[in-house]
């Protein structure tokens, strides 16, 4: 009413306004939320706060330690007992194995730089045997987290012994050029398939008598399926990103009941090493997959099947997405009738060309759902709209849902999860 509290307030602002007893909360409601110019400094505020995190989180933080200037005492513990010390030890390598140089101090960096001697045969042969064991999914010592005694021998010791000078003296230590020589290398680059005979002799290929053939990894297949879609997102960097997970699993199991908080737009379809992760919640598709849930170091992952995997790889929202791309670069570049398309999406997926008999069976799957779809729209528009991308509205979607469906087919080719 006029001449009321309100008004006054309108009218003069909390300066001539008396701020005690009963009166106060008006004054504080005026600042708060009516006062022009306070709520244009709080966002004000607001905004150099938001500016002044985003600069700090850019920082990253790194633990540095440094030697004591006076080492703590060492003892052997009798029995094990922390209170029944009994010799004194001091920091210093194994007997068996090559002396550490007397110049180098007996810490951290010392025998950082006692590993990588030359002189050390230890360091450059577990080194290329866990290079070796990735390429061919088993190394040439097969326990490749066991050296010692009751590790298996290696299967061709020459081998490891060349790889290793190789390593050390040719590649100065560049993992990547290490890969690409196995990469290169005879060996490798032989077909995987054998004869009844071969396989019944060496089931377990030790003789290197064929390829590898095993499973992609988990981040593999993802980044896979990503590639040929034409969704990956090649950026070097950054920090880490929140990729496609189903809603509420954070806040079921997580202690606190943290908020996922999904990724938007490029953060989606980032290479699978920059995906974040949560201990206690890891990402469930890597982990179906065979992932290491990283709880511990795991030099070796094991590789299951599992109809999990197949379910995973069927209905995962980035697998169907990546599908739906597939599916639309091939009626968008593969060509005008279904022979031309399939054939074009087979290349793109395996790479290699279909056989008449494969062609068939995916030409026979597009027309099989392209009839489904036309049945059914709205399955077809559920279909193509999953995932954050959008499909393109010029594509009929009957057909695009077909493509989406082969696919589908496609990526779940044994061609396109195994390496052979």
């Amino acid at each position: 009413p006029k001449g009321g509290m309100i008004a006054r307030f309108w009218e003069h602002g909390p300066d001539d306004f008396e701020l005690n007893g009963g009166e106060r909360p008006m004054a504080e409601y005026y600042v708060e939320g009516v006062s022009r110019e306070v709520l244009a400094a709080k966002a004000t505020l607001r905004a150099a706060r938001a500016a002044h995190a985003k600069f700090v989180e850019t920082i990253a933080d790194m633990m540095v330690m440094r030697e004591m200037p006076q080492p703590k005492p060492a003892f052997v513990l009798k029995r094990g007992a922390y209170d029944a010390p009994g010799e004194a030890v001091s920091a210093e390598t194994p007997r068996v194995m090559p002396a550490m140089a007397k110049d180098l101090p007996r810490n951290r960096l010392g025998l950082a730089k006692w590993l990588v001697d030359p002189a050390n045969p230890l360091m450059a042969r577990v080194t290329v045997n866990r290079a070796w064991q990735q390429m061919f999914g088993r190394g040439i010592v097969e326990t490749s987290d066991n050296f010692g005694l009751q590790g298996s021998p290696p299967t061709h010791p020459e081998l490891l012994d060349w790889l290793a000078r190789v390593f050390v003296d040719d590649l100065k230590w560049d993992h990547k050029a290490l890969l690409k020589l196995i990469a290169t290398s005879a060996t490798y680059r032989q077909s995987s398939r054998a004869s009844a005979e071969l396989l019944a002799k060496d089931p377990q290929n030790l003789l290197l008598a064929r390829g590898p053939a095993r499973r992609l990894s988990a981040e593999m297949l993802r980044d896979q399926a990503l590639a040929v879609s034409g969704l990956l997102v090649e950026k070097v960097g950054g920090p880490s990103v929140k990729p496609y997970q189903p809603a509420g699993l954070w806040e079921e199991i997580a202690m606190g009941r943290p908020s996922y908080g999904q990724g938007k737009g490029a953060d989606l379809y980032r290479r699978s090493v920059y995906t974040f992760w949560k201990r206690t919640v890891p990402p469930p598709a890597m982990m179906t997959l065979d992932a290491a849930d990283r709880s511990y170091c795991t030099v070796k992952r094991q590789s299951t099947s599992t109809p999990l995997q197949a379910l995973a790889l069927l209905n995962d929202v980035q697998q169907v997405e990546a599908a739906r791309q597939v599916g639309q670069r091939m009626i968008k570049e593969g060509g005008r009738t279904d022979g031309e398309r399939a054939t074009w999406a087979f290349l793109l997926v395996t790479g290699r060309a279909a056989t008449e008999k494969e062609l068939a069976v995916l030409v026979r799957i597009l027309a099989e759902q392209r009839a489904i779809f036309a049945a059914e729209p709205g399955a077809a528009k559920k279909l193509i709209g999953m995932g954050e991308s959008k499909a393109d509205a010029a594509v009929d979607p009957v057909e695009l849902a077909a493509g989406t469906v082969l696919a589908q087919a496609l990526l779940n080719h044994d061609e396109a999860i195994m390496r052979r």
